[in-house]
């Protein structure tokens, strides 16, 4: 057994919850793992199961915000990396990212041993330097996990390689009542991410007159964003249906149409089967209800939950309707199906929810594919817009269906 490792994954949540696979692997075999993520991991960092401490720094060529490069700034990872003093090193990263600026950091620190998947020669800042073919959609778990096996490290024996996190989750069912809801998630990092906000307020209405409960999740600073997806979803006219003891609607699971368990979009290249910080407490009313009466059909949690307790709310739930966003991998860590609305600004095959069932959602061959901008540049997002309610619903019975059958 080794001493302390240090596992860098520096950039937003859903990445850091994408490596947890390859930290398990390195904490099987270590004494201590020092997770180094950036602050919009940090909250993932520290519900991954093995991770001794989180250190956050902002990498200025990954963090979107960092400051500019400066001896101060790199001069306090450099203390901290000797403080931690590291006897092996593991850098993950993505196919569009660079280890290098880190391993020079690492070995400016006295790091013995450094590891990173690089295309370009790293000359002597790596001693473990693991190549792979990046014509290829590798998951990316599965792309982190190679590494640190390259590097000496395997899962221990029982361990799926699914994603995890951290149990006991907090107690969330004074929010969003008993389990069994559907949770919409529309918030994005980018707008070339996002589904039309009026499109989210249909859907949410079209749940609910299938017979699902919803609740509609957000960051701190997407309250705005959620309360006029729960808002419009009741101007369009929601009924309360039902009414159980508590207030909370009830029904069973809708069956529109559906899918097929064999559906082609589930089993041949969507999704094999093989999200961003929501934090704070800043606003402190409670959660905004809507569908008439007492029927609670949309409760608005935007803003309202940390990120442990929105894991717990997406724990609760029997699907997760989202963008390409970190609650998708939230959802995945908890085993809850997803709902992808997913822009092909990056490969499905690489970013998707990974190990859950999922529902790949969106024109995956449009002309944005793989370009990983942040603002659509074809007029009226294609991509995305073409998608309608009806298509999300019909999705989200057909992954309820499946988990009930695996039950």
């Amino acid at each position: 057994m080794t001493g302390t490792v240090l596992v860098a994954r520096l950039d937003n949540a859903g990445d850091v919850l994408l490596a947890g696979p390859a930290i398990r692997a390195v904490a099987a075999e270590a004494r201590q793992v020092v997770l180094l993520t950036g602050p919009r991991g940090r909250p993932a960092g520290e519900l991954l199961p093995g991770v001794s401490r989180v250190v956050e720094w902002r990498a200025p060529w990954i963090d979107p915000t960092a400051p500019p490069v400066t001896g101060p700034h790199v001069l306090r990872l450099l203390r901290t990396i000797r403080d931690t003093a590291p006897e092996q090193a593991l850098i993950l990263t993505s196919c569009h990212q660079s280890a290098l600026p880190l391993a020079l950091i690492l070995r400016l620190a006295g790091t013995p041993r450094v590891a990173a998947v690089s295309i370009d020669d790293p000359g002597s800042l790596l001693d473990v330097r693991h190549v792979v073919d990046e014509e290829v959609d590798v998951p990316e778990s599965e792309r982190m996990l190679g590494l640190a096996r390259a590097a000496g490290f395997e899962l221990p024996r029982g361990d799926s390689g699914r994603l995890a996190v951290r149990h006991p989750l907090p107690e969330v069912r004074h929010l969003t009542g008993p389990p069994g809801y559907v949770v919409v998630h529309p918030g994005t990092s980018v707008p070339a991410r996002a589904w039309p906000a009026e499109r989210w307020a249909r859907a949410v209405q079209d749940l609910v007159r299938s017979g699902r409960r919803v609740v509609v999740t957000g960051g701190q600073d997407e309250h705005g964003l959620t309360a006029r997806i729960a808002a419009g979803a009741g101007q369009h006219g929601l009924s309360p249906g039902p009414v159980f003891a508590g207030g909370w609607m009830g029904g069973g699971p809708a069956r529109l149409r559906g899918w097929r368990v064999d559906e082609p979009a589930f089993t041949a290249g969507w999704v094999d089967g093989t999200c961003a910080a929501t934090g704070g407490r800043n606003w402190n009313g409670p959660p905004a209800t809507y569908g008439g009466q007492r029927g609670r059909s949309v409760v608005d949690l935007g803003g309202r939950t940390t990120f442990p307790e929105l894991a717990a709310v997406l724990a609760g739930a029997c699907a997760l309707v989202v963008a390409d966003a970190g609650p998708a991998h939230l959802a995945a860590a908890v085993g809850t199906p997803v709902v992808s609305l997913f822009a092909p600004l990056a490969p499905a095959g690489r970013w998707a929810p990974y190990g859950v069932p999922v529902v790949i959602l969106g024109d995956q061959r449009a002309s944005c594919r793989v370009t990983r901008e942040g603002t659509c540049a074809v007029a009226g997002h294609p991509c995305l817009s073409s998608v309608p309610s009806a298509r999300v619903v019909e999705a989200v019975d057909h992954l309820t269906s499946i988990k009930e059958t695996i039950r």
